[in-house]
């Protein structure tokens, strides 16, 4: 049998070798010394990344022929095995204090700890982890390619933590010894309903139920079509501002994340402010939708709705609001009445909400124009189809899998644990479908030509679409963590719209970030009216300000709303009666 040294030297013959384990004893003075001759006199070892174990499965992947700088493969590398060996050197000696910590919650009890092998395993795997992370960023591409490379990395990396399989998760044995099995049963019988679900179960769903403990808030529909409901929410005040709120949220997901519980809900603070608040609940489609297309949505919902709260305000202008795509959805729509001559509103508010789409964060690498033919092909024709709500939450899902996917794998199926009851995400897993010539249109147009940003590029509902016409004082609201809509995309609305434009940024995520009560006195916000080209020299100048931002937002909206009135005794009116108690019909029906 060849040497461990002779074997590494024979190796570096050919430009690119397979990689193998150095034989004989794996000592780390041995594995160090192979890796150097792995690595050839120019320290990069040919095209294929080797010298640590981590990168077997990586040199046998499509990625083995990228291109990656050797010096910062060589960092790389030598940073792997100086850690490598430091752990090895615990393992061999025994050293259980300075070798194999672990800093991650996955690994966070004392079953990890206590117990060597675990340990170990656990430490082994977050090394290899980094590594192959930061071979992810070093490669030399074009951006769109380095981040499915990232992205496709991270999945696999996340998905091999020992913490996701029975054999290697300390907890999980020791619950399983513990219930005398029975944490396997349930952890089966969890796993087999949630495949006959085609989701996983992320919250326990028999805790909660629209319009009794969730979308609670008082009030009535006041109208409906094929394709929303108009709900009118009861005062709270005596009086009333004269211009009411007419609330857009996005339709991939219900409307009641705004008023999911009454401590929590933006419905009802806004009611309490003395705001007449309509909002529209999208009807979660069926087969008789599967042809709908983007104009339908702008002329039959977004437009109409405009011109029911109108005409039951008795108002020539009203103020709206937009959350994420309801907000491209109302922002095209006033473009479209800006192009016919009409400006039926006194303010516009967009929530986390993408007008330019040159950067959609980490959605971007499900978008090109393979992609985007592939679903035209099957869902964009004249017969059209269905975007199943499933495919839609479990694609959102993956986007944090850690938190979102593997959490309750290892919870639900090898621990065998019930759901805790969480209203975020029951309302996060409560799906709803789209039409397919919709998804389409909106797939190209925004996300892959980014074209609504271009005056008169797009045509909607036969009129030339340009943002810039809307001409009305706009708050624009975005969350510094967020995944879906990054803040500073958000921020690139103020180079799109007009006239008095104020941008506020808020602490958390895409949805936490914005579902903030002034009451729990939680995260942050920053303001400031300058408003430069940069977000980021916007941020520079910006002071950061503790709690919600919600009580700016209204500050705001007050100068918008005109005089106070009478609040009004009766939902509707004559023209438009109320047809059945908040939170109706639509909301309730299940992808």
């Amino acid at each position: 049998m060849a040497t461990g040294k002779g074997a590494a030297a024979s190796s570096t013959e050919g430009k690119s070798q397979p990689f193998k384990f150095p034989p004989g004893p794996l000592d780390p003075a041995t594995w160090l010394e192979w890796s150097r001759q792995w690595q050839g006199p120019e320290g990069n070892g040919g095209t294929v990344p080797g010298g640590f174990p981590g990168f077997e499965a990586f040199a046998a992947s499509p990625l083995a022929g990228v291109k990656i700088d050797p010096a910062q493969l060589a960092e790389i590398q030598q940073r792997y095995m100086r850690d490598f060996t430091e752990l090895w050197r615990g393992l061999a000696g025994g050293d259980t204090e300075s070798a194999g910590k672990l800093h991650d919650r996955r690994f966070a009890s004392e079953a990890w700890h206590k117990n060597a092998p675990y340990r170990y395993t656990a430490a082994f795997y977050l090394l290899n982890a980094r590594a192959l992370t930061e071979l992810a960023d070093a490669v030399e591409a074009d951006p769109k390619t380095r981040q499915r490379i990232r992205f496709a990395v991270s999945q696999w990396v996340d998905a091999m933590s020992p913490a996701n399989f029975l054999a290697t998760n300390p907890d999980a044995q020791n619950r399983l010894i513990e219930s005398r099995g029975e944490s396997l049963r349930a952890g089966m019988r969890n796993m087999l309903e949630d495949l006959t679900r085609g989701k996983i179960s992320q919250t326990d769903e028999t805790a909660f139920e629209v319009g009794r403990n969730m979308a609670v808030t008082e009030g009535a529909v006041v109208f409906e079509n094929e394709f929303f409901q108009l709900l009118q929410y009861k005062p709270l005040t005596d009086k009333v501002y004269t211009r009411p709120l007419l609330l857009v949220p996005p339709c991939i997901n219900k409307f009641y994340i705004l008023d999911l519980q009454p401590e929590g809900s933006l419905v009802r603070y806004a009611v309490e402010q003395g705001h007449t608040v309509f909002l529209v609940s999208w009807r979660n489609p069926d087969a008789s939708m599967a042809g709908c297309t983007w104009d339908d949505y702008i002329e039959n919902a977004a437009i109409r709705a405009i011109e029911v709260v109108r005409d039951i305000s008795g108002q020539d202008k009203i103020n709206t609001l937009g959350f994420c795509v309801g907000g491209t959805i109302i922002s095209t729509a006033l473009a479209v009445l800006a192009a016919r001559g009409e400006h039926p509103v006194a303010s516009l508010t967009l929530l986390t909400t993408l007008l330019d789409f040159t950067d959609t964060g980490i959605l971007d690498v499900f978008v090109d124009e393979p992609h985007v033919q592939l679903r035209e092909a099957t869902l964009g024709g004249a017969s059209g189809g269905l975007l199943r709500g499933v495919e839609l939450a479990n694609t959102f899902s993956f986007l944090r899998p850690n938190d979102l996917v593997w959490n309750y794998v290892v919870d639900n199926y090898l621990k065998g644990n019930t759901p805790v009851p969480f209203d975020l995400l029951f309302w996060n897993g409560d799906a709803t479908n789209l039409p397919g010539p919709w998804y389409c249109w909106y797939l190209r147009h925004t996300y892959l030509q980014n074209e609504l940003k271009e005056p008169g590029k797009l045509t909607v509902c036969n009129e030339p679409v340009d943002l810039g016409a809307i001409n009305v004082p706009t708050y624009i609201y975005g969350s510094r963590e967020d995944h879906i809509v990054p803040w500073t995309a958000a921020y690139a609305s103020t180079a799109l719209l007009k006239n008095d434009l104020r941008f506020v940024l808020g602490a958390s995520g895409h949805i936490a970030g914005v579902i903030n009560p002034p009451a729990k006195k939680k995260r942050s916000h920053w303001t400031n009216d300058a408003l430069p080209e940069s977000a980021q020299d916007w941020l520079a100048g910006a002071e950061e300000h503790h709690g919600s931002w919600w009580p700016d937002w209204m500050t705001w909206l007050g100068k918008q709303a005109g005089a106070k009135r009478a609040a009004p005794t009766e939902y509707g009116s004559k023209r438009y009666a109320a047809i059945e108690p908040a939170p109706g019909r639509y909301v309730k029906a299940k992808a």
